[in-house]
């Protein structure tokens, strides 16, 4: 029996084919919809029915270059990312993970391993300022155009460039950039997962128009203002101070509520005999709030408290001059009659939670209608709110940028466009980011992200991973070459200064990362690239690209069958040739040449020793005569391992 052989075209010698994986979605919920395997799409109309928009006009948001847009976010990646441990830290154990290349291109490739698995996705793209790099995608063929913009081939007019506001597309070249990034990291977030994009003032509209339409409206979570400049004297009416965070959910209503840190400085020692004393509490909290609709609700939420003093007391409102008993009753009966916060039961149950204070300018009233000499509060408690906790504001104002400048300074690197780490940090506290959460960064820079994530780490002990994102973006007068460079020495850094400040805590830290490099593929008959086809079609006994390592083909074997890159890979010699054992045993990899039965035989074994739940194996397709391979293929079968393919 003959081994099957991966060819291009297969799913397995490509990223996600999401135009397939929607179509499949479709027959599952509209079988009917399906005619000879193919998608009837009257049919579909008529399943919709009066759900299709068909007017002329409606409300829509589009630019010039959004159909291409779209069509290149579902178009699948031949390309590979290439392991390169001489830049890594910790390779053997580490599961952070720093890709160098063009983003969009990772992010296709990134969709079979990752796809419903990151909980945070941050970024800070391009502001579209004018003066910052813009992606030029060549959507004929992106990889090609990777190399270019990163000087690896020449082919003028394609490269990296600043977007000039005289173009008369400026907009729609930020957006067609924007587009299929944001529609493909969707789809790698959890369900409880979300997105927080920092931008400026000039593409805050547009971008959140994309991001309605890529998350659905009401997945929105906020858009917050945060003060990133306090001493800007740019600008020409206005100095700029402020940039954006937009954040949007996978799913609303899979969050919870977020919850922010208490501030202690606003408790003070229990004063008083009561249930808790000795806890801290507040008292600031004013124990009447407005009726909402007094002919609806709030009844029994508008009576008399007895003051320490005998004295009567009602919340503000319209009142006549009139005798009344301690708890008597007296609904609201316009919008000026205010309630206490809680109803008669309720205050008779925790009424020693009351705080009573002599003032001149009590808000409340007495039973002759006049003004009382107190008002009183709601003591809360320091556990109990640091139990709930409190709503974050939508108005960031402590995470200044000058802060990240002057924070990668301390590490020795000039970079003048770096976030303060403060800012993932706070996101990761008041979203509740939980242990072995995966935080993605497609435009991570510097790597403030991953900074911040280390940080974390330490402060909380949630052992956070990370995937940061990097084109090699060239930058003049520094002594990095590339924007990448700098973050992938900024993390090692760092991590030599965690492990000298907090020797300890570091030794059970993952504090390492492993960098791939965006890369055509390793497999000749797998390149898409259509300037290899000469060379493809006469050349069959090699399907290895020379330049490529064992290394390399194992890592997009991972990629393509949607394996974790940071599983953990085994080595063997089996009968002289290099086997790789990936998620213990949940797959084997043989690329040596000479293959025989005997190696088939060595891996039945390991498997056995494994005992995974499902087994595959692969070789290299020229690596064995056609009498060993069909040898090998019975051997296997011996041990229970059916799926077996040859590249």
């Amino acid at each position: 029996m003959p081994i099957e052989k991966i060819n291009q075209g297969d799913q397995l010698s490509q990223s996600a084919d999401l135009v397939n994986d929607n179509i499949d979605k479709l027959k599952e919920l509209f079988p009917e919809i399906v005619t000879e395997g193919r998608i009837d799409f009257k049919a579909l109309q008529q399943v919709l029915g009066e759900e299709l928009e068909e007017a002329e006009e409606y409300y829509r948001f589009t630019w010039a270059g959004k159909s291409q847009a779209r069509r290149e976010a579902h178009k699948p990646s031949t390309g590979t990312l290439r392991p390169a441990k001489e830049e890594s830290l910790d390779w053997d154990t580490t599961q952070n993970i720093f890709c160098e290349g063009d983003n969009l291109e990772v992010l296709k490739l990134l969709q079979k391993t990752y796809s419903g698995k990151i909980r945070i996705i941050y970024i800070d793209p391009p502001y579209n300022t004018g003066n910052d790099f813009v992606y030029k995608d060549n959507y004929k063929d992106n990889l090609s155009n990777y190399k270019t913009i990163t000087n690896q081939i020449d082919n003028e007019g394609n490269l990296l460039s600043t977007n000039s506001d005289s173009d008369g597309r400026f907009h729609s070249n930020w957006l067609n950039m924007m587009y299929p990034r944001l529609k493909l990291s969707r789809n790698l977030l959890k369900n409880n997962g979300l997105f927080f994009l920092n931008i400026g003032e000039e593409e805050v509209h547009n971008v959140e128009k994309i991001m309605n339409e890529v998350f659905g409206e009401s997945n929105k979570v906020s858009l917050i203002t945060r003060v990133s400049k306090t001493a800007s004297n740019k600008g020409t009416h206005f100095a700029p101070s402020v940039d954006y965070i937009l954040c949007y959910a996978k799913d609303i209503d899979n969050l919870n509520p977020f919850k922010d840190k208490v501030d202690e400085s606003l408790y003070k020692k229990v004063e008083v005999e009561g249930t808790m004393k000795g806890e801290k509490y507040r008292d600031d909290i004013a124990f009447y709030q407005s009726s909402l609709d007094p002919l609806r609700g709030c009844v029994n939420q508008r009576y008399f408290i007895e003051a320490p003093d005998g004295t009567l007391l009602l919340p503000p409102g319209d009142i006549f001059p009139l005798i009344k008993k301690d708890g008597e009753h007296i609904p609201p009966k316009t919008k000026k009659d205010k309630v206490w916060r809680w109803s008669y039961p309720t205050y008779n149950e925790k009424k020693h939670l009351l705080v009573f204070k002599k003032t001149k300018k009590s808000p409340l009233i007495k039973t002759d209608g006049t003004r009382a000499d107190y008002n009183i509060y709601t003591k809360s408690y320091l556990v109990e709110r640091q139990e709930k906790g409190t709503l974050p504001r939508n108005l960031f104002t402590n995470f200044i940028n000058r802060k990240g400048a002057d924070l990668i300074k301390k590490y020795g690197i000039n970079f003048d466009f770096s976030k303060p780490i403060e800012l993932i940090q706070y996101l990761c506290d008041i979203i509740g980011a939980e242990k072995n959460d995966i935080i993605l960064d497609f435009f991570s820079g510097s790597c403030s992200t991953a900074h911040g994530v280390f940080e974390k780490n330490i402060e909380k002990e949630l052992d956070l991973k990370y995937i940061m994102v990097q084109i090699p973006e060239p930058i003049d007068k520094n002594e990095f070459n590339t924007v990448a460079e700098i973050g992938k020495e900024r993390i090692r850094r760092v991590v030599q200064k965690i492990k000298e400040e907090n020797p300890e805590k570091s030794k059970e830290m993952d504090l390492g990362f492993k960098v791939f490099k965006l890369d055509s593929s390793n497999i000749k008959s797998w390149d898409g690239n259509p300037d290899n086809l000469n060379e493809s079609l006469f050349d069959a006994v090699g399907n290895i690209k020379t330049d490529r390592t064992e290394e390399d083909v194992l890592y997009e074997i991972l990629l393509k069958y949607g394996l974790d890159l940071t599983l953990p890979i085994e080595e063997r010699i089996i009968e002289g040739k290099k086997v790789f054992n990936v998620g213990l045993g949940s797959l084997f990899i043989c690329l040596s040449d000479n293959i025989t039965a005997k190696v088939a035989e060595g891996i039945g074994q390991w498997k056995e020793a494994c005992s995974p739940e499902i087994c595959r194996v692969i070789f290299k397709d020229n690596g064995f005569t056609d009498v060993e391979k069909t040898n090998s293929v019975q051997t296997l079968k011996r041990y229970g391992i059916n799926e077996i393919r040859s590249i």
